[in-house]
């Protein structure tokens, strides 16, 4: 499989410092493993690689003594643990290994935050370092295709989004089928296996209703009328699928103005693939009427990618007033707020609204069209 570098690979070997843990998180198969082994060849030096699926780990890691970690270890420094999440007590068992044996360095990697993140968070304060691995990014694309490539490829990513193994496929067909497997067999292995969770076609359903309502405020009381399960469990399902990195929420921007929305929120995919498979259209876009839609989830995933890779810290709004001007995304950055429209259409005017000129006039607001959008995601 040809390997297309990814965006942290130097982040990472930057922040490898002894008795220190980075924690990688990201879905199922966006490349955390390859990623880590990327990382790896580069070092000269034993290394302890172990996997939380394998029931051996669980073994080898139960008694949480110095003792039994230093006699795992011998003289290796460098521990990784691929799917940690599912490991009991991993937060402690990494704590005791990094404050207890002097120059370690740890890499533990997940595919959920729901446990990983908790289980790490209190343990680990001060001692760790948590990255998020996206499907691949037009970042990273572009350091091997030229700007042609790039426009040519455009329309096949808002169509089949960019999980990495996707680049080894030829045909339509075997992107279709690919992203159908990952729906059916990978998607919710994580939300399935947390306690409790059992309504498998429920959470589909709520995902499909996202699907089809990318770009709309959604209103959770109404979400769980239609699907007939209270507004607790939907918000819990809502949480659980961005813990999972299925799905991001993007809250109303405002400074307390009457007129502005603030109440509900935006749901959208990290990656349109997966929202195409959810609702089964991989349909080219001359045949399809949702092109707004798939243009704006695709460049909130790839400005979110950007954003991650850059390290620049940034917190995201849409706006919308009660008399129904909006725009698609507001950044906010050191004082600093920006915003931007989205048009699938370069020759569609656009005029910007007239309360936000009134009471916004230093924030900028830029249109992205297929003909500028690469300076907005790279």
């Amino acid at each position: 499989m040809k390997y297309i570098q990814r965006s942290l690979e130097n982040i990472l070997q930057a922040y490898l410092k002894p008795n220190k843990v980075i924690v990688l998180l990201g879905a199922r198969r966006v490349g955390k493993t390859e990623l880590i082994k990327q990382v790896l060849t580069k070092l000269n030096e034993p290394i302890l690689v172990l996997n939380g699926d394998d029931e051996e780990t669980h073994a080898l890691l139960k008694e949480r003594t110095v003792r039994n970690y230093e006699r795992l270890l011998g003289t290796t420094r460098l521990l990784v643990i691929d799917e940690a999440q599912v490991i009991p007590e991993i937060g402690i068992k990494l704590k005791l290994m990094i404050d207890s044996i002097d120059g370690l360095r740890i890499i533990a990697s997940g595919s959920s935050m729901f446990e990983l993140n908790n289980q790490l968070g209190e343990p680990l304060v001060g001692r760790k370092t948590t990255f998020l691995l996206y499907p691949l990014a037009q970042l990273e694309f572009g350091n091997q295709e030229n700007y042609a490539i790039t426009k040519s490829k455009l329309e096949e990513r808002l169509v089949f989004g960019s999980y990495p193994e996707l680049e080894q496929l030829e045909t339509w067909d075997q992107k279709v089928r690919y992203l159908k497997e990952q729906v059916n067999s990978y998607l919710l292995k994580d939300i399935l296996a947390f306690e409790g969770i059992k309504k498998r076609e429920k959470i589909l359903s709520l995902l499909r209703m996202l699907a089809f309502r990318v770009g709309s405020e959604i209103s959770i009381e109404g979400i769980g009328n239609e699907l007939q399960i209270n507004k607790n469990t939907v918000d819990r399902y809502l949480d659980l699928l961005s813990k999972v990195f299925i799905i991001q929420n993007v809250r109303g921007f405002s400074r307390n103005l009457d007129n502005e929305i603030t109440k509900k929120g935006k749901w959208y995919f990290l990656d349109n693939g997966i929202r195409n498979a959810l609702i089964n259209n991989f349909n080219p876009m001359a045949l399809r009427d949702d092109h707004g839609k798939l243009w704006e989830n695709y460049l909130i995933a790839e400005r979110l990618k950007l954003q991650e890779y850059t390290e620049k810290h940034t917190s995201n709004y849409f706006w919308r007033t009660h008399t129904k001007q909006e725009i698609d995304w507001i950044e906010e950055a050191n004082g600093q707020i920006s915003a931007f429209e989205f048009k699938w259409n370069s020759r569609k005017t656009f005029r910007t609204p007239s309360l936000w000129g009134k009471n916004y006039p230093e924030s900028p607001l830029t249109v992205v069209h297929p003909d500028n959008y690469l300076d907005f995601i790279t």
